[in-house]
């Protein structure tokens, strides 16, 4: 299959073309009944000659490209209406009727809310070109209406609101909101990548619009992502400065699979300047060695590193409910327990050369003891809460009794 993508360099384009990369180059098998042999990547600097041979080449066109801020209103139906015009021409003139999708905007659905949008109408008249194109043709014709989009590689100041705010917060600049409680609806570009993978596998999502709402239906005129996040502006401003935080604090915040947050994080992260792509972690040292914290959660417990000195033990101490997994990363540890009460003491012997992952027993006092006389002990340490100094559940009592 060979695949024509317009506006290839834009936000979405450029996701899409690099996804589609993996899938061809076998990067990416999740999707194997596309079997991808060329993708034409066009945009605003390529050679016009290169328009016509790829829509003669093409078995699916993804046609993208478009003008969304432009110096000059008239750019909006240059860049969304002539052009769309031009690739239809295209493909009309090499008698190619494979399957074309147009990208298309929300902005499109209510032409009478958005009589002073420019860039409304001219997206309006597209889809109706594409239409009619496809009634002229007979070539499949599928209008994605989409949202605002966010992810990596969106530009900032120009694409959305979104990107704005993460490159500012992640650089330390202010941001503007007028109305905090104002919602947005949006979607996630990864969400947008793999709609458009199911549309090139033939199962696109279709629907109608009720106003600004998608009504889901096979037969449904138009196309969308089917994953969405409504927000507000006060929420997206909140998470990205807990996220701005996480360094300090050393806390993640509640991130479900599939939530807003969770795809917010990985967008905000994509905007960090070199400065902050590293930062620092604070050891707490003394003649045994040293312990750090790398990683706290509000609900999974946090992640420490722990060095021992040569011959050094530490712990000699037991919870009440607190419990840690203890896994030795480098050197030989020797790991000893002893209910309270009890005078039975478990051994394990580990090593960083087989690595193997020990409980903390509740109501059980722990130590851990470097084996070598030469070596430091390296620990990677999980507890299923944050340390609290000011009620630390942890009492001091020797393993091996005197």
């Amino acid at each position: 299959m060979k695949i024509l993508i317009t506006g290839a360099k834009g936000f979405v384009g450029k996701n899409l073309s690099e996804n589609l990369k993996n899938i061809r180059d076998g990067k990416n098998r999740t999707r194997p009944e596309l079997n991808i042999s060329e993708i034409f990547e066009y945009d605003v600097d390529s050679n016009p000659e290169k328009l016509s041979q790829y829509c003669e080449k093409a078995d699916f066109v993804f046609h993208i490209a478009g003008v969304n801020r432009p110096k000059e209103s008239a750019e909006f139906m240059t860049g969304n209406l002539v052009f769309s015009d031009k690739v239809l021409s295209e493909l009309m003139k090499a008698k190619n009727t494979c399957p074309v999708m147009l990208a298309s905007s929300i902005q499109a659905s209510q032409i009478d809310r958005y009589r002073e949008s420019d860039y409304g109408k001219s997206k309006h008249m597209a889809e109706e070109r594409f239409f009619e194109y496809g009634r002229k043709t007979g070539a499949k014709v599928l209008v994605y209406r989409f949202f605002n989009l966010f992810g990596k590689w969106s530009r900032p100041n120009y694409n959305s609101v979104v990107a704005t705010f993460c490159h500012n917060i992640a650089n330390d600049l202010p941001i503007q909101i007028n109305d905090p409680a104002q919602k947005i609806t949006l979607s996630y570009i990864d969400d947008v990548v793999e709609e458009m993978l199911s549309a090139l596998s033939g199962k696109e999502c279709h629907c109608d619009f009720d106003g600004l709402t998608p009504v889901f239906s096979e037969s449904g005129r138009y196309c969308t992502v089917p994953v969405m996040h409504e927000t507000t502006l006060k929420e997206i401003s909140e998470l990205l400065h807990t996220f701005h935080a996480q360094p300090a604090s050393k806390t993640l915040p509640e991130i479900p699979e599939g939530s807003f947050g969770k795809k917010l994080y990985s967008t905000y992260l994509s905007y960090l300047p070199e400065s902050k792509i590293c930062f620092p972690l604070t050891m707490n040292e003394d003649a045994r060695g040293s312990f750090t914290e790398i990683l706290k959660t509000a609900s999974s417990g946090q992640f420490s590193v722990n060095v021992s000195n040569p011959g050094v033990t530490k712990g000699e101490h037991w919870h009440n409910s607190k419990w840690e997994f203890f896994i030795v990363v480098s050197g030989r540890a020797r790991i000893m327990q002893r209910k309270i009460g009890s005078d039975e003491v478990l051994t394990f012997d580990v090593s960083g050369e087989k690595m193997e992952c020990v409980y903390m027993l509740p109501g059980y006092t722990h130590n851990i003891i470097n084996l070598s006389d030469t070596e430091k002990l390296i620990t990677l340490m999980w507890a299923n809460e944050q340390f609290d100094k000011d009620k630390p559940d942890t009492f001091y009592e020797r393993v091996e009794k005197a």
